[in-house]
């Protein structure tokens, strides 16, 4: 593994750290971004509008300019809401 990949995977890691400790102390977070996620889903810009939404009702942070673990959050959501629609 390069230098740089190991320097991004290494940064990916501590926000993803820093995310998962904010969920874990703060749990509404993650009932309202999934409640944001499915107001948006199907949408168009819906990842624009999710991570604006999320970012100003929460205490997660997702800038304009997406980092990797910020891409990786927004895939989640829609992969649980994927999954949540296959159990109906």
């Amino acid at each position: 593994m390069s230098s740089s990949s190991e320097s991004r995977q290494a940064r990916m890691i501590e926000e993803l750290r820093v995310f998962i400790k904010k969920v874990m102390s703060e749990p509404t977070i993650a009932v309202k971004s999934m409640e944001i996620a499915r107001k948006y889903k199907g949408q168009p810009n819906s990842d624009e509008l999710i991570a604006r939404e999320i970012s100003a009702n929460t205490t997660i942070r997702i800038p304009e300019n997406w980092s990797e673990a910020d891409k990786m959050f927004l895939e989640i959501l829609h992969e649980v809401l994927d999954d949540e629609e296959a159990l109906y």
